[in-house]
């Protein structure tokens, strides 16, 4: 161990202390990353340890932090110690490094890692809730601990609120940044001082690890900004008065989203959101039951009305044979739903409960073509269904009644007296 030879920014000491949780967030230039290979390495010469290094897409070990902890390894003067191959990092002593993708085909194999030491979580803020979920409760060995460095982006990601706003028990999250670490160096300053004068909002995210109000090239970016800017997220009280009208974006292998709404006399008030997958219409509709609410109108996308190979049924027909009142949304063009999503923003309201759709919203991006680097139609991805559901309700909102559905009780009271 003599030959041991590393030096921390003093906000890293946390990673001696003993703690469940350890979690560095921060901008740009803090030494985050590098400070944690070193203690790692550190903690596997002293005793046998087992190492996952972890993130959230891993397609190949070039997108790890592999190259990273074998630099460090050369660095420290470790090479008599830790043998480094393609795919995991040894040591004499029996301790191993091996790195994995969280996401999709990898989460299976994540599940095996019980004996897991130490588990580090690298560009965390990329980390999905499904991820964390399956994740924390398989790193159970006695004494082991979770790991967590990333840079900040959305308030909204799962890691910040997960870890930054509401920390769990035996935990130390620290804030590190460039002005924390004594070895910042001089081709990094000029480039901070450069974007400092170009773009001031993105200067204090990306090197003072403030959140943005979305991600760059968000579509709704200008709206979400001004959504915080008035105050219009904010709990937005259930009125007994209103029905609460649903609409849907409806999947399977991807999510089912559900907007609960209220629309006043000039605003709309989102009262409520679902997001999730593999459920049933029948199972949705049963948790939309069990609250305690006076229900308006299902609105389902045009594609409501096409029958399902499976069941031979539309979701409208199952709608209907569950006692609920759909309606089909108007089949507009994408374009043209975003442009009216944008147009009914102002009018918003946000209760803190549809948190996961504001994430959406500030997620909803366009794909850049790879030749022309030009924007091109929205990306379809996780963040797309709760945007798809926005869209929608902006398209139907000004067709929602708060009148009682005349239909909707003349059929119930034909199923009850036949």
């Amino acid at each position: 161990m003599s030959k041991l030879q590393a030096k921390f920014p003093a906000k890293l000491q946390i990673l001696f202390n003993a703690s469940r949780y350890k979690v560095l967030y921060g901008g740009r230039g803090s030494g985050k990353s590098w400070g944690v290979a070193r203690a790692l390495l550190i903690l596997a010469a002293q005793k046998p340890t087992r190492v996952l290094c972890a993130r959230e897409v891993q397609r190949t070990i070039a997108d790890s932090v592999h190259r990273l902890i074998a630099d460090q390894i050369g660095l420290m003067g470790l090479e008599d110690l830790f043998t480094i191959t393609d795919n995991e990092i040894r040591c004499v002593n029996g301790s191993a490094f091996t790195f994995a993708g969280l996401r999709h085909q990898d989460i299976g194999k994540i599940k095996s890692y019980e004996g897991v030491d130490v588990c580090w979580v690298e560009e965390g803020q990329t980390v999905t809730k499904k991820s964390w979920d399956v994740l924390i409760p398989t790193i159970r060995a006695p004494g082991s601990e979770i790991w967590v460095t990333f840079n900040p982006e959305l308030d909204t990601d799962e890691t910040y609120l997960r870890f930054v706003v509401r920390p769990p028990h035996e935990s130390q999250v620290v804030k590190v940044n460039w002005s924390d670490n004594p070895w910042f160096p001089d081709v990094l300053d000029k480039e901070r001082k450069a974007l400092q004068e170009r773009d001031p909002e993105a200067y204090r995210n990306v090197w003072e690890g403030e959140c943005r109000s979305a991600v760059e090239g968000a579509i709704y970016a200008k709206e979400v900004a001004a959504l915080y800017e008035s105050g219009r997220v904010r709990p937005v009280p259930y009125d007994p008065l209103l029905p609460v009208h649903t609409v849907w974006d409806l999947g399977w292998n991807d999510q089912t989203s559900i907007v609960l709404v209220q629309r006043g006399a000039a605003e709309v008030r989102i009262v409520g959101y679902i997001e999730d997958s593999h459920r049933t219409v029948a199972e949705y509709i049963a948790q939309l039951k069990a609250m305690p609410y006076v229900w308006g109108h299902d609105w389902l996308p045009h594609d409501g009305r096409a029958k399902d190979f499976r069941s031979g049924k539309s979701a409208e027909e199952i709608f209907k044979a569950l006692r609920r009142s759909p309606r089909i949304v108007e089949n507009l063009g994408v374009e043209d739903g975003i442009r009216a999503a944008r147009l009914m923003f102002p009018r918003v309201y946000f209760d803190p409960s549809a948190e996961r759709l504001l994430h959406c919203l500030k997620r909803y991006r366009r794909s850049i073509n790879a030749t022309t680097n030009e924007p091109g139609p929205p990306l379809h991805d996780e963040h797309s269904h709760g945007a798809d559901a926005f869209r929608y309700l902006a398209v139907c909102v000004d067709q929602m009644s708060n009148a009682p559905d005349v239909s909707a009780l003349r059929d119930e009271i034909s199923r009850a007296y036949g």
